[in-house]
C-alpha cells in the first residue's frame, strides 16, 4: 500500500468533522506510516474538540451536515476499503435472515489522541432485499457511505410527532451505489430506509450520539402510512420487532 504524502494528507483531511471518525478507524488498521501518525495526532485532537462543540450546540447541525456531505463526495473508495481492511473485516460472514449485520472494528489507543472517542462507527452488511429498517433519530447526527453493493435509499423530513405517530414527507428516493453517501440530523432528512438490491452490500456509518443533553436513539416507524395533503405521510411509531418483521 502506498503511503500518502504530507501534502495529500492535509488536502484529504481539511475542513471536515467526519475525518476524525474515519481516521480513527484507519489508525486501527495501521494504514499510516509513523510520521503521518505523528502529524495527525495533534490535528485529530483538535477535530475532537470541534466535535464536542457540535454536541454542545456551538456548531450547528446544518453546517456539520454540509461539511460531511462535501467530504464524503470526495472519498477515494478503493483507498477507504484498504484503510478499513475491508476484506478481512467481511471475511466468512454469517448474514442474518432479516435486517443488517453490524460490524464494529476494534479501535486501538493512539498516542496523543483522546481515549473517549466522540464518534461511533460501524459497517452494516446486508444481503439482497434486506434493509436498514426505516427509522428516525432523536438527538443524533449520522453519515453513511456505500462501500460495496447497491441500495434503494429513501429519506424523509420529520415534521411532527405525537405519542403514536410521526408526520413525515419524502425528500430522497434514489439508488445508492459504491461511493454514494447521505447524512442525517434532527433538522434535515431525519428518517431513512436503505434496502439492499444485491447480496453482500455494505455501508460505512458514523454517528454522533447525544448532540444535545438528553435522550438519544432510533425511532422506528412504518412509512407506508396514511397519505395526507402536501405529500405528507402519517407514519405509525412501532417497535424494533415489528419494523424488522415488516421491512428487515
Amino acid at each position: 500500500m502506498n503511503v500518502i504524502s504530507r501534502r495529500d494528507f492535509h488536502q484529504q483531511i481539511s475542513g471536515s468533522l467526519l475525518t476524525w471518525s474515519l481516521l480513527d478507524t484507519l489508525f486501527s488498521r495501521n494504514a499510516f506510516a509513523d510520521d503521518v501518525r505523528l502529524l495527525a495526532s495533534k490535528w485529530l485532537a483538535n477535530v475532537n474538540t470541534i466535535s464536542l462543540d457540535l454536541k454542545g450546540g456551538k456548531l450547528d447541525q446544518a453546517t456539520w451536515q454540509k461539511q460531511v456531505d462535501q467530504l464524503l463526495g470526495k472519498v477515494d473508495l478503493p483507498d477507504l476499503l484498504k484503510f478499513l481492511d475491508f476484506d478481512k473485516l467481511t471475511r466468512d460472514l454469517e448474514m442474518p435472515e432479516r435486517g443488517e449485520l453490524s460490524l464494529r472494528p476494534t479501535l486501538p489507543k493512539v498516542e496523543g489522541l483522546p481515549t473517549n472517542l466522540v464518534f461511533g462507527n460501524q459497517v452494516f452488511a446486508l444481503n439482497k432485499d434486506r434493509s436498514v429498517i426505516p427509522h428516525g433519530h432523536d438527538n443524533m447526527a449520522t453519515a453513511f457511505i456505500v462501500l460495496k453493493g447497491n441500495f434503494r435509499g429513501k429519506h424523509f423530513d420529520r415534521l411532527e410527532d405525537d405519542k403514536s405517530h410521526m408526520i413525515i414527507v419524502p425528500t430522497i428516493d434514489d439508488n445508492f451505489g459504491p461511493g454514494t453517501c447521505s447524512t442525517v440530523t434532527d433538522l434535515k432528512d431525519n428518517v431513512h430506509w436503505f434496502k439492499a438490491t444485491e447480496d453482500q452490500s455494505f455501508i460505512f456509518n458514523i454517528h454522533v450520539m447525544n448532540v444535545k443533553p438528553g435522550a438519544t436513539g432510533r425511532v422506528y416507524i412504518d412509512p407506508n402510512g396514511e397519505k395526507l395533503s402536501n405529500n405528507r405521510i402519517k407514519a405509525r411509531k412501532i417497535n424494533y420487532g415489528e419494523a424488522n418483521k415488516l421491512y428487515g
